[in-house]
């Protein structure tokens, strides 16, 4: 996992490796997922979000969290499953309120990412409700109440 981060109560890499790992081992992800399994998290403001949200998905606002599929497998056998873009601003301005505490919404969102790396995906409500169940059987595993009540 790379990490960079300049943020103002970004969670620290061990907690995104935490979350990043339970969401990878959930067990619709054992067959995309792998030990040697590659992702890159970057933590940036809301004008940075905002552009890559307007240029990939042609909404002119921040987003929490982007997704984007990696590059496969490289010559080494280390699989690089993408890369999570998250918002930090936007990120607080909703913990806040959703009341919840920062670091709930930060592993719901990362786990919420990794998903869509893994395939998941919500723009239809069948599709939604599995992904909704699967993220709040890995948040419960980590100890987080589920983020939809």
């Amino acid at each position: 996992m790379t990490y960079a981060a300049r943020r103002p109560w970004v969670p620290s890499r061990a907690q995104f490796v935490r979350w990043v790992g339970a969401a990878m081992l959930s067990a619709a992800a054992g067959a995309r997922a792998s030990a040697s399994t590659d992702v890159s998290i970057r933590v940036v403001g809301a004008a940075r979000s905002r552009r890559l949200n307007a240029r990939y998905r042609r909404k002119d606002q921040p987003t929490n969290v982007l997704s984007f599929a990696g590059a496969g497998v490289a010559p080494d056998g280390r699989r690089f499953l993408g890369e999570l873009v998250i918002c930090a601003p936007l990120m607080a301005r909703e913990a806040r309120a959703q009341r919840k505490s920062r670091q709930a919404h930060w592993a719901h969102i990362t786990v919420h990412g990794v998903l869509h790396l893994l395939g998941f995906a919500h723009e239809h409500a069948p599709e939604a409700r599995k992904m909704a169940r699967r993220e709040v059987q890995i948040l419960d595993r980590l100890g987080f109440s589920d983020p939809y009540c």
